[in-house]
């Protein structure tokens, strides 16, 4: 089960890098450059956030992709249903057919419980909220005081997915 799609990670990582540009055009090399993504697939990816609304483009001198929304008004939930449809924790596929069981199943109804809870978390998590953590953990590292909580691995620490330096 994948949680992020690359599409979806990088997608996240455009829009924090375009967030942090405080109102200003970026180019999409620059965010390319800065973030670690492919150049061609980052423009396939900006021009899906550009139809449903989430970056606009400019061309020409000064120009490049600006946020067309308040990043706190960007979540990541709608991101992930842009890049990879609703989120789901099962199929309820068996050998590539629905399953038959599937309206009877008790865990099925407890995976859809499931579901809408990561739903609701995703739908908390904002660009907004994410580039907050960011400067906070940035805060902490020029500081040399990396708590524990951000380097355990528990999804806070956005550091790794957002600088493009260091990979998964």
């Amino acid at each position: 089960m994948k949680v992020l799609t690359k599409n979806t990670d990088y997608a996240i990582r455009a829009l924090l890098s375009l967030g942090s540009a405080n109102g200003g055009y970026l180019s999409a090399r620059s965010i390319a450059g800065e973030q670690d993504i492919p150049y061609q697939f980052l423009r396939r990816l900006l021009q899906e956030m550009i139809r449903h609304g989430l970056v606009v483009s400019k061309e020409g001198a000064g120009g490049g992709f600006m946020l067309a929304r308040n990043p706190h008004d960007i979540r990541v939930r709608e991101l992930i249903e842009i890049f990879q449809g609703r989120v789901q924790v099962s199929e309820c596929l068996f050998r590539k057919q629905i399953c038959a069981n599937r309206a009877r199943c008790v865990l099925r109804h407890e995976i859809m419980r499931i579901e809408q809870v990561v739903e609701r978390e995703f739908d908390n998590i904002t660009i907004g909220k994410l580039l907050g953590d960011l400067e906070a953990a940035n805060a902490r590292s020029a500081h040399g005081c990396i708590s524990s909580a951000s380097t355990a691995g528990n999804g806070k620490d956005m550091k790794h997915e957002t600088t493009g330096k260091t990979r998964q």
